[in-house]
């Protein structure tokens, strides 16, 4: 028998989720496969991952009728389907959650990507969906933004296990971790359990890579009079957000050790581990599983699509590296400021969350659509 690699990856203390969810992989037996057989103990979705899901997709169609039998609009016979599915996964997944008392077995679900900047409507649509939802191993995905860290202190205050998503700059990410500290220690004053609820930081990977090597093969593009600076460019190339994720967890490892942490492990509280996402390699020169092989290490998930979950149980070469080359990683991201290279990596993480949250909000408004002209067609006339 051939060796699973994904399942040596627990051994590191890194938890593997699946970045997928549809009904045919719950109905045919295949998702419960997968986290009895396979080393998938969690996960996570999207809005593009519930247009693939459902859009064209016969399965979903008794369920759509029956939304409109009912006389539910659109909005609420798309939430009919996703909350089914949501539900479904997470009772698959409930052993996982029981056996690793409330740190695996999670299912995210986001809230709807066109409020990503509102405080209040994130608040109000997260708490919706859990109840809604009603299963505790459920995890509400929001955005990391400016307007939905306030949302994820006042979720996190309120007992609901929160994934913070679209997280690209190191600085993010701390502010991440601070709204999660401060919405239990709100829990705490109040004198209420903090034990049983989780969070994930997902950082965002591929992406980094692939907006900074369009920008490094534009100025080799325009030709290079010194090669010195040209080698130094293409020494960058695909190394970037390896090198920010290294750094993330350096600042993972300091929360951890403050008194403000400390004082809240002490009441039972959870780390909020830090979720590598965004990891398919889209470069084909790049190996398929440089965003796994990299990044194991303790206190970690790493949220796979499908094929990436393949290409690593079938050949990924598991050691603990997430603390392995830091002191590079540091040098890779201050050489960004060199004039041969000169790259604003600001500018680059501010561009990245416009656009993730745009590549959200258009699978989103499209689903809508195409499950509007579905409605259309399947009502009685």
């Amino acid at each position: 028998m051939t060796t699973n690699h994904l399942l040596e990856i627990k051994n590191f203390g890194q938890s593997i989720w699946m970045d997928n969810l549809t009904r045919d992989l719950i109905q045919s037996g295949d998702l419960k496969d997968m986290v009895e057989n396979q080393g998938i103990c969690g996960i996570t979705s999207n809005p593009a991952i519930f247009e693939k899901a459902i859009a064209g997709n016969a399965i979903y169609d008794a369920d759509i009728e029956a939304g409109i039998k009912a006389g539910l609009p659109t909005y609420k016979i798309y939430e009919s389907l996703i909350f089914a599915d949501i539900r479904n996964a997470c009772d698959i997944l409930r052993p996982v959650y029981e056996s690793s008392h409330g740190l695996d077995g999670y299912v995210s679900i986001e809230v709807p990507p066109t409020i990503s900047h509102d405080t209040e409507a994130t608040i109000k649509e997260a708490h919706r969906y859990y109840e809604s939802i009603g299963r505790e191993n459920v995890m509400i995905k929001i955005p990391g933004t400016k307007e939905g860290l306030p949302a994820v202190e006042q979720t996190i205050a309120n007992g609901i296990n929160v994934n913070v998503t679209l997280l690209f700059s190191v600085e993010s990410y701390i502010e991440t971790a601070m709204a999660y500290i401060r919405g239990l220690e709100k829990r705490v004053a109040e004198g209420k359990d903090i034990s049983k609820i989780a969070s994930v930081a997902s950082f965002f990977l591929s992406r980094i890579d692939s907006n900074i090597d369009t920008r490094i093969d534009a100025k080799l593009k325009q030709g290079l009079a010194d090669p010195n600076r040209e080698a130094r460019l293409i020494e960058v190339k695909g190394k970037v957000a390896i090198a920010n994720a290294k750094i993330a967890y350096q600042e993972y490892k300091k929360i951890i050790q403050s008194e403000r942490w400390k004082a809240l492990s002490a009441k039972g509280a959870k780390v909020q581990r830090l979720l590598w996402a965004s990891t398919s390699t889209k470069d084909p020169h790049y190996s398929d599983v440089m965003y796994v092989d990299e990044l194991v290490g303790p206190d970690t998930v790493n949220t796979l699509p499908p094929v990436t979950i393949e290409a690593c149980a079938d050949h990924c070469d598991v050691q603990n590296r997430i603390e392995t080359r830091v002191e590079e990683a540091y040098q890779l991201i201050e050489s960004l400021k060199d004039p041969d290279i000169n790259i604003n990596i600001d500018e680059v993480m501010d561009e990245l969350l416009v656009e993730g949250i745009d590549k959200f909000i258009k699978p989103f408004e499209s689903l809508m659509k195409s499950l509007e002209e579905k409605v259309n067609r399947l009502s009685p006339v």
